[in-house]
C-alpha cells in the first residue's frame, strides 16, 4: 500500500477513535472486505475513496454494528465493537453519528420534530426549554433556524441534507460517518454541502468518515485520504499527493 510519511507521523501523534485491523467480510461467495486495516484519528476528517462495490459502505455499517465483521477486530473510542452487550452497543451509537445518503427524514413529522425525537427517545431529555435551546442551537449551526416548522416535502435536497446533519449533530456524536453527502446534489449544493461538513468538524470538534464519489468534496473536507480497491485500502495520503501519485488506479480517481 501507498502510505506517505507524514502520515505515519501522525499515527504516532495522534489518539485513534477508531481502529480496523484485518477486517473481512462475505455475503455468500461473494467476498466485500477482503483485508481492511485503517485508523480514524482524533478531530481528523478522513475521506474514503473507492468505486462502487468496493466495500466502503460495509466497513462504515461494521464500525457501528450494524453487520458483523467474519474476521479481525473493530474498536471504536476504545470498545470492540462486536463484544459489546445490547445495550453497551446502543450506548457507543449515541456517541456515532451516521448521516445517510438520502438524509433519513421522518416525512410526517416537521423538522421540529424530526429534532426533538432523539432528544426525547434517545437521550430522554424532558426538559422543554433544554429541547428547544438544542433544536435553535443546530439548527443555527446549519443555517436553517428558519424551517424549524418546514415538513421535509417543502424542503430542498440540499436543506434535507442539512437537517439530516443537524438531527445527527444534536446528540453531540464524538464520531461522524458521512455516506456519499453530496449524492444527487448540484454542484453549488454540492460545496456548500461539503464546507458545512468542514465547519462541523471545527465547531464541534468531531472526528469524522466521509466516504464520497465527489472529488470537490474530498478535496474540500479531507485532512486524509484512503483509497480502497477490491476490499481493501491500496492507498493513504492528502489530496495533493495522491492526485500527484504515480500509481494509474489511484491517479484515475484525480482526473
Amino acid at each position: 500500500m501507498e502510505t506517505l510519511t507524514k502520515n505515519k507521523e501522525q499515527k504516532e501523534n495522534t489518539k485513534t477513535v477508531i481502529e480496523l485491523r484485518n477486517v473481512k467480510k462475505s455475503f455468500g461467495s461473494k467476498n466485500v472486505l477482503t483485508d481492511i486495516s485503517m485508523d480514524l484519528f482524533k478531530g481528523e476528517n478522513l475521506v474514503v475513496l473507492g468505486k462502487s462495490g468496493t466495500g466502503k459502505s460495509v466497513t462504515i455499517k461494521c464500525m457501528v454494528g450494524l453487520l458483523v465483521q467474519d474476521e479481525g477486530s473493530v474498536v471504536v473510542l476504545d470498545e470492540d465493537v462486536n463484544n459489546l452487550s445490547s445495550p453497551d452497543l446502543k450506548e457507543l451509537r449515541t456517541k456515532v453519528g451516521f448521516l445517510f445518503q438520502s438524509g433519513a427524514l421522518y416525512d410526517s413529522m416537521t423538522v421540529r420534530e424530526n429534532l426533538e425525537f432523539p432528544l426525547t427517545r434517545v437521550l430522554k431529555i424532558k426538559d422543554q426549554d433544554e429541547i428547544k435551546q438544542r433544536i435553535e442551537e443546530v439548527l443555527e449551526a446549519v443555517g436553517l433556524l428558519s424551517a424549524i416548522d418546514a415538513m421535509p416535502s417543502d424542503l430542498s435536497g440540499g436543506m434535507r441534507k442539512r437537517i439530516g446533519l443537524a438531527r445527527t449533530l444534536i446528540l453531540k456524536p464524538e464520531i461522524m460517518l458521512y455516506d456519499e453527502p453530496t449524492t444527487g446534489l448540484d454542484p453549488i449544493t454540492s460545496r456548500e454541502i461539503s464546507e458545512l461538513i468542514l465547519l462541523m468538524q471545527k465547531k464541534y470538534k468531531t472526528s469524522s468518515i466521509i466516504i464520497t464519489h465527489d472529488m470537490a468534496c474530498a478535496e474540500i473536507t479531507s485532512d486524509r485520504i484512503l483509497v480502497m480497491n477490491e476490499g481493501k485500502v491500496i492507498a493513504e495520503g492528502n489530496f495533493e499527493e495522491l492526485k500527484n501519485s504515480q500509481d494509474e488506479l489511484v491517479g484515475s480517481f484525480f482526473k
